[in-house]
């Protein structure tokens, strides 16, 4: 038997920061394009996994001119209020 371990240890990398500004709310807006919870676009969305720190800076930046996201969800159609 040998000391060395069956498996090699899973080296993990640090999350890049700033991290996703999704709030949970995930309705696009067809008037603006954007998200009513975090006021980014599809494209963004789509790319935020992809984008390296300064890439996400750049946007986080844009998000306040944007507007004021929505704090919570409407109900949906059918649920009881």
């Amino acid at each position: 038997m040998t000391d060395k371990p069956a498996y090699a240890p899973v080296k993990r990398r640090a999350p890049i920061t700033p991290g996703s500004p999704c709030v949970g709310i995930c309705r696009m807006n067809r008037e603006t394009g954007l998200c009513d919870g975090c006021l980014r676009t599809l494209d963004e969305i789509a790319a935020w996994s992809s984008m390296d720190a300064a890439a996400r800076a750049q946007v986080m930046a844009a998000l306040p001119a944007r507007g004021t996201p929505a704090e919570e969800a409407p109900p949906q159609r059918g649920a009881p209020r």
